[in-house]
């Protein structure tokens, strides 16, 4: 990790031009800035340096500090120079989920196959901070507006200065209850014990926002209905799932795959956080949905091509791809995303 200096980032973000503002909240603000090698990053700035910003920003740069995957935003470095310490990462161009599931534009819109594969790299993220990363880390704030997308649309996990590492005999985190409305697991609210299945739950929601297409807090005046979670559990409950889904969705998703979706995101929502699965069995089964409908196309296209060219026959092609050891079953679809670059905070 580099260190900047203060005039670096200066000349960097125009001397923190507002026509630099990438995005802004309560904690502080993200600069689009240009270092003097030409690299794009953003460089996030807290607001008022006081003791839990100052908590933040130290546990934001050790929790990524330890962290090395293609799905999540990447810390460059930090300036310890200025009164209101800063942090630069790598800028991410095509700004954060939210801005595709509830603002969507005919120009481009958010495809189900580009759903799938999102949910896919998030979840592998997670289950690569619950269980893979050096030391296990709770994300404690998953929310669409923290998944970022590159300038491919891959998904880079954002904002970590609510992020917790755990000792691997923890179970729990005791702690003051915070995070974003609509994806608080609830039994934490109760509780204020934050678990591995708290993340689980926010990304249920998150999974439900790509399947509904609304926001986690729905614009209804039935109070019963405000949270999209307990409207979507009940939706499943009386078999209205199809009419509360995105009608892109319905358009473009098979049957089998939305059903298959939408039940796994009702066991994320489980009220008992025992009862959901873990991040890894997420990632396991939404990777074989994607990996089932790439092999569905693949059969698809064979059978197709059989159709067109008279010299290869559907017996041909399984006695051809048997001897070269592969078999369409075999077929898998790749779900890589390399390191690239952030917009929204």
């Amino acid at each position: 990790m580099k260190l900047f200096t203060s005039k670096d980032l200066e000349k960097a973000t125009d001397n923190y031009n507002a026509n630099r503002i990438l995005g802004q909240g309560g904690q502080g603000i993200v600069y689009k800035g240009m270092l003097a090698d030409g690299g794009i990053v953003a460089v996030k700035k807290s607001k008022i340096l006081d003791e839990s910003n100052l908590e933040q920003f130290i546990n934001e740069v050790v929790i990524l500090s330890q962290i090395n995957h293609r799905n999540v935003v990447k810390l460059l470095g930090c300036c310890l120079e200025t009164e209101v310490p800063l942090l630069v990462y790598e800028f991410i161009p095509n700004g954060s989920l939210d801005q595709y599931i509830h603002y969507q534009s005919e120009e481009f819109p958010i495809t189900w196959e580009m759903r799938l594969r999102i949910a896919v790299e998030v979840s592998g993220a997670l289950s690569y901070l619950h269980s893979a990363a050096s030391i296990p880390i709770y994300h404690r704030d998953i929310k669409s507006a923290n998944i970022l997308l590159d300038d491919k649309y891959r998904a880079k996990v954002s904002d970590f200065g609510a992020s917790r590492s755990i000792t691997i005999d923890q179970t729990h985190l005791t702690t003051q209850v915070q995070g974003s409305f609509g994806y608080l697991d609830p039994e934490y609210f109760r509780s204020s014990h934050f678990t591995d299945k708290s993340d689980v739950y926010s990304f249920g929601v998150v999974l439900v926002e790509l399947l509904t297409g609304q926001k986690p807090i729905r614009s209804t005046e039935a109070e019963e209905d405000k949270s999209l979670a307990r409207y979507f559990i009940q939706a499943m409950k009386e078999n209205r799932l199809f009419e509360v889904l995105d009608d892109r969705v319905l358009k473009e998703a098979e049957k089998e795959e939305i059903i298959t979706v939408a039940t796994l995101a009702k066991r994320c929502l489980n009220l008992n956080g025992r009862k959901r699965p873990t991040m890894k069995e997420v990632a396991f089964e939404l990777r074989g949905i994607r990996e089932s409908i790439g092999a569905s196309i693949l059969q698809q296209n064979c059978e197709e091509t059989d159709f067109v060219d008279g010299d290869i026959t559907g017996h041909d092609f399984e006695r051809d791809s048997s001897s070269s050891g592969s078999t369409l079953n075999s077929v898998s679809v790749s779900v890589d995303a390399d390191p690239l670059i952030s917009n929204k905070w």
